[in-house]
């Protein structure tokens, strides 16, 4: 049976020969402990496709509501219908948010939140058109596969046709969550009554197909094996080697405080770099790979720069559902600090917008510039 170091050495050979690695090279990764010879690797990876830049983005989160009607056990944020900690924004709220986060030079808010048992498809459709009412210049990434599903549901339409009015309200693309992790062995446990993994990659898809670009995600470090990660990884390299719309991969580290699930330990710093690397290994067609400091905290996140990730987030104001989870980060960092974390790691910080073109700040306002080409590496044998 070969060694842990041949193997590394066969995968190292194949990521330096931009050749694709298969299922059976990510479980060998994963089997690995070296973590230094999986962050050498990543970083190959990373600087092929952004160089020495590290990106970041100027935004502001709304969550409209937290009541939901579905119970995930990994979930901290979702409210019952009567629960005294329920709340849904009205339009007022909504308004002001997209007026605070545009004073704040914001360039995209992020919108997501609970599947509320009684509000109908519109008020969703309103969330995003208030928004642009209040500040057109601002780009909406709003709604997760999950959230499209729901509205396909209780609206009675097709995916496409929900996703078609969303578009028409002034949606820019879609976020990556609800994801969780794809293979039925651990979705069913943690979040079977919500939309399958089929479901998901079909709302992605069709999202690309209407010109939306997305984004996607893994929840890791709760039940899941290895394998499990490897087949999630492996799933969204096949839709994007179909559509060409993913922009960025987040591995979302698990926090348990306040959940269904909160036995289970909190990923270790360990656990969060490898995954970063993994990621940046196995998906070698999507141009980003996002290091989210909310939940894995601005020091991880910071060395995470050197492990496969090439971009760091934003300012993220008012996020409440990973705080909710336990995150003890803070609920917004400046600018400038942002600039100096991505400097100290040694990378070139550039503000991007959300479709990843380069933001040159004009006095209080905001110009979106060229975008940022971001080559595909170029496989053997595709």
């Amino acid at each position: 049976m070969p060694s842990e170091a041949s193997n590394l050495r066969a995968i190292r050979e194949k990521v330096e020969a931009r050749e694709r690695l298969s299922f059976e090279d990510g479980l060998a990764l994963e089997a690995s402990n070296d973590l230094f010879a999986l962050g050498a690797m990543a970083n190959l990876v990373r600087e092929r496709y952004n160089g020495n830049f590290g990106y970041y983005n100027v935004n502001t989160h709304i969550n409209p509501t937290n009541v939901c009607v579905y119970k995930c056990d990994f979930c901290a944020f979702r409210a019952d219908l009567d629960d005294p900690r329920g709340y849904t924004m009205d339009q007022t709220q909504i308004k002001e948010r997209a007026l605070q986060a545009r004073s704040r030079g914001a360039t995209e808010l992020h919108i997501v939140g609970g599947l509320h048992h009684k509000l109908p498809f519109q008020y969703y459709v309103d969330v995003v058109r208030w928004v642009k009412e209040a500040a057109p210049e601002i780009h909406v990434k709003a709604y997760t596969g999950v959230e499209v599903e729901w509205f396909a549901k209780i609206d009675r339409r097709p995916i496409r046709e929900i996703l078609e009015r969303l578009i028409e309200a002034g949606l820019g693309s879609l976020p990556g969550g609800g994801a969780e992790i794809f293979h039925p062995e651990v979705r069913d446990a943690i979040c079977g009554a919500k939309a399958s993994t089929e479901t998901w990659l079909e709302v992605h898809r069709t999202a690309h197909q209407l010109g939306l670009h997305s984004n996607a995600t893994m929840l890791y470090g709760h039940v899941e094996k290895a394998k499990h990660r490897i087949d999630h990884l492996v799933r969204l390299r096949e839709l994007q080697d179909e559509t060409g719309g993913f922009q960025t991969f987040i591995p979302l580290a698990f926090h348990p405080d306040h959940s269904r699930m909160d036995e289970i330990p909190k990923p270790s710093g360990v656990m969060d770099l490898k995954t970063m690397a993994i990621s940046r290994l196995m998906l070698d067609n999507f141009p980003h790979i996002k290091a989210y400091w909310v939940m894995l905290g601005i020091k991880t996140a910071q060395v995470a720069l050197a492990f496969g990730a090439d971009d760091i987030d934003g300012t993220v104001v008012h996020e409440k559902i990973y705080h909710e989870a336990g995150a003890e980060t803070p609920q917004e960092v400046t600018v400038a600090e942002i600039r100096r974390l991505i400097g100290e790691a040694g990378r070139i910080p550039v503000e991007r917008d959300t479709l990843y073109h380069r933001v040159d700040r004009t006095g209080e306002r905001w110009v979106s510039g060229e975008h940022i080409d971001v080559p595909l590496l170029t496989l053997a044998g595709k």
